[in-house]
């Protein structure tokens, strides 16, 4: 009874089908959940996401109370849909359905996988589609089913497999994969085992009585499940005994009824259940049905070894055996989830064994044992069988907030064996040493957190050991990166003051941050270029100097994390000066002893602030600092004046000579008819101060004598007639001498006056007429003098404005 009560519990409720039978099955048993997946490929990439969505008897999705299950455990309680990302045997099942069938779910590291649609059922046609890594293309694709090649299955992204059955046929495929455009490499992908799903259940046999008494009758129904999810298909049902078929044949009735039971109606009784397109057909167990004997009692199953703990690749041995029973025993040995018996023995014993050899991981679960002497089988109990796992390679993953671990960053070590019973202990290297442990008593994997520092750089590894022996991962190297720090610019010249022509580098450093860094250089911001380095040092940017290269500098270091800007540094481009011009000022053409000369310097190119100096001979005469425009340097001339001059320029930068300017001075003879050659600006001043001043002595001593001069010198221009001209009695003793004085030169208002000096034996100086001023005899000196507000300048410049002997 409780193999028939476990076999029912796999058939669904009722069902009509679409001629209004009826596929009989178990009352009170909820009907199956259907489980379906989006995107609807049971292979998956890891790292992608799978939608699971769990379905009810009516076909809509279940909306409250979805209970999953991964590897036939309960997972989560939530709503009918979830997003998986590992691998697994998922099943679903809500509170007005039973369990759905299991869908296995894998999400591979390979770079080609081989892809089957889900949900496939028997005598489908399957779509199989060979899938490359998104970062490699996939080409050349070639499809095999059991190692041999599919016919017309070259270079297709997808092929349809016709009508698909529940076997162990292993489909794969080939593809020429290209990395980064440059690299080709043949890939195959895993062995794919279609996950073809029963279109409905191996029919299970009912009969109305287990022991019938002959006359008695007897009613046999043949139950299976429909799929929910293939309502359209049609079912039929045949019943049999020994080989023989019982009643008409085929019928679309599940039901068979047997009016009466009589001693050779003894037998094997089954039903078969098949499609009406007769391309699916499935076969009941056996019922062996003996009329008036005795059934066995007392079924037993015992394991070796004992308790049913073994390690993977130990033999076990079912040891089946009943208490009492006639006649010849038919025993079956059968395991939880499978149709089929794992084996059976007839034979005049009350006991009978079978034995697995090498057992598998598969082989874990509940079995039990049946025996029959043709009352109908009875059950022994369930005897659970545990295979525990050797642990295989754990795989390590890093786990971070991000693709490239930064110093700061909380990093999750994760190891994780595939296969190994639990409880599996994990530990952690780093360098082969030891960081620490974790233990995980279910699947998984376990974890170990860093909070990262530079030194945290380097191979990482792990083991798995469950007590059946430790396997240790393969390194995984891990490079953290630092961000770059604010970078430090520098100029690097010949010299400290930077002047145009010089080869200027500039150098950008960042003194912490993971290489290669990128340094950007800019100048007012305003990009010159961009250096990768590649190891540490920073980088340089060179460039010849121009005067526009003063200004504001700064660079950036990035090393593809975040940015960072130096502090801003300022050039000045200093321009060396030019070769100067020396010229030389005076107040008219031809100088003489006693002008005033101004002599200018002028260099037209070069930073301030810049140096004159002033040479005559070679002999230093003065110096002067100028921010533009040159310098000046005056001198009263004397005749040792006579000679060349020059003028140098500085600015720190290099010192420039002007060209030799030559200066001829001609000085006052005693030849009265020659004329006095004029030198530059001095004497002429001094001449023109010394007959201004001889006029106002004289104006001063004649009006103390009281007497009046015969024209006031005194007297404004407007008081005189402008076309009579002035004359001035000069005493003999006034006879003007040579004075220097130094007369702005640079003044307004300047006149230029005709002095005559004339030496008589007279006491005073007889006014004449303005041509006498013209006489070859007399000396001419032309001076400059600066007309001033105040009325004693405006009789200087009456006296000088007038001609005097």
């Amino acid at each position: 009874m409780p193999m028939l009560l476990w076999l029912l519990l796999l058939i669904l409720s009722e069902q009509m089908d679409y001629n209004g039978t009826r596929a009989s099955v178990p009352k009170g048993v909820a009907p199956k959940a259907v489980l379906l997946l989006d995107p609807p490929w049971s292979t998956a990439f890891k790292g992608e996401k799978v939608t699971l969505t769990c379905s009810g008897i009516s076909q809509s999705p279940a909306r409250r109370g979805t209970f999953w299950y991964r590897d036939e455990k309960l997972w989560e309680i939530q709503h009918n849909a979830i997003q998986i990302r590992e691998s697994g045997n998922y099943q679903c099942k809500t509170r007005g359905s039973s369990l759905s069938d299991a869908v296995h779910v894998e999400f591979s590291h390979d770079s080609l996988i081989l892809q089957a649609s889900h949900p496939v059922f028997e005598g489908d046609n399957v779509t199989l589609r060979c899938q490359g890594k998104e970062n490699e293309k996939a080409r050349e694709k070639v499809y095999y089913k059991d190692g041999k090649q599919l016919p017309n299955s070259y270079n297709l992204d997808f092929i349809t497999v016709n009508s698909v059955s529940r076997d162990n046929s292993k489909y794969h495929c080939t593809a020429t994969c290209t990395i980064l455009s440059i690299v080709s490499i043949k890939r195959n992908s895993k062995p794919l085992n279609i996950q073809v799903q029963e279109l409905f259940l191996h029919p299970v046999l009912r009969v109305s009585s287990s022991t019938p008494i002959e006359g008695s009758p007897m009613t046999l129904i043949c139950e299976t499940q429909l799929s929910p999810q293939r309502p359209e298909v049609q079912l039929q049902f045949s019943f049999f005994r020994d080989s023989q078929t019982l009643g008409s044949g085929w019928s679309t009735s599940p039901e068979l009824q047997i009016p009466a039971m009589w001693t050779e109606d003894s037998g094997s009784y089954w039903c078969e259940t098949e499609t009406v397109t007769h391309n699916i057909r499935k076969r009941s167990l056996t019922s062996q049905i003996r009329v008036q004997r005795v059934p066995v009692s007392n079924v037993n199953l015992e394991i070796q070894p004992t308790r049913g703990q073994l390690i993977e690749g130990e033999n076990m041995v079912l040891i089946c055996s009943v208490a009492q029973g006639s006649g010849t025993v038919t025993f079956s040995w059968h395991k939880e989830g499978r149709v089929r018996s794992l084996g059976r023995k007839t034979q005049r014993s009350l006991l009978a064994e079978l034995h697995v050899l090498m057992v598998k991981e598969s082989d874990a679960g509940r079995y039990y044992c049946a025996a029959d002497n043709v009352h109908g089988p009875i059950l022994s109990r369930w005897i659970q069988v545990t295979v525990r796992i050797p642990v295989s390679h754990p795989i390590l993953t890093f786990r971070a907030p991000r693709v490239q671990a930064l110093v700061g960053d909380l990093l999750e070590l994760h190891c994780e064996s595939l296969r190994g019973s639990p409880p599996i202990l994990y530990r952690f290297y780093r360098e082969d040493v030891t960081l620490g442990n974790s233990s995980a008593t279910s699947g998984g994997g376990a974890s170990f957190n860093l909070s990262l520092t530079a030194e945290h750089s380097g191979n990482y590894s792990c083991d798995a050991d469950n007590g059946l022996g430790a396997q240790h991962s393969h390194g995984v190297s891990l490079r953290v990166t630092v961000p770059v720090s604010r970078p430090i610019l520098t100029f690097r010249a010949p010299r400290a003051q930077a002047v145009v022509g010089d080869l200027l580098e500039l150098h950008c450093e960042a003194l912490r941050g993971s290489s290669p860094i990128l340094y950007g250089f800019y100048h007012e911001d305003v990009t010159l270029g961009k250096i990768s380095a590649p190891s540490g040092g920073g980088a340089s940017f060179n460039f010849s100097l121009t005067t526009e290269h003063s200004g504001i500098y700064s660079c950036e270091a990035d090393n593809g994390l975040e940015a960072q800007r130096s502090e801003m540094v300022t050039l000045k481009v200093a321009v060396p000066v030019s070769r100067p011009v020396l010229t030389l000022r005076a107040p008219r053409a031809q100088v003489a002893v006693g002008d005033l000369l101004e002599l200018h310097c002028e260099a037209l190119r070069g930073s301030p602030l810049i140096l004159y100096r002033f040479y005559h001979e070679d002999v230093t005469l003065g110096n002067s600092s100028a921010l533009s425009g040159g310098a000046f340097f005056n001198l009263s001339l004397t005749a040792e004046h006579s000679g060349n001059y020059s003028c140098e320029a500085d600015n720190g930068l290099g010192a420039q000579r002007s060209e030799t300017v030559t200066l001829y001075l001609t000085g006052l003879t005693e030849n009265r008819s020659g004329p006095v050659a004029t030198g530059v600006t001095g004497g002429l001043l001094s001449l023109a101060g010394l007959a201004a001043g001889a006029l106002l002595l004289y104006c001063w001593l004649s009006r103390k004598a009281g007497r009046e001069p015969a024209s006031d010198p005194c007297r404004s221009p407007s008081d005189l007639d402008s076309q009579e001209p002035a004359y001035h009695n000069v005493p003999a003793w006034e006879e003007l001498q040579p004075v220097y004085s130094n007369v702005n030169p640079r003044g307004e208002n300047v006149v230029y006056s005709e002095v005559r000096i004339i030496r008589e034996k007279k006491k005073h100086a007889v006014a004449c007429n303005p041509r006498h001023l013209r006489n070859k005899g007399s000396p001419i000196i032309y001076s400059e003098v600066k007309v001033a507000s105040t009325p004693a300048s405006r009789c200087l410049l009456l006296a000088s404005s007038a001609p005097h002997r």
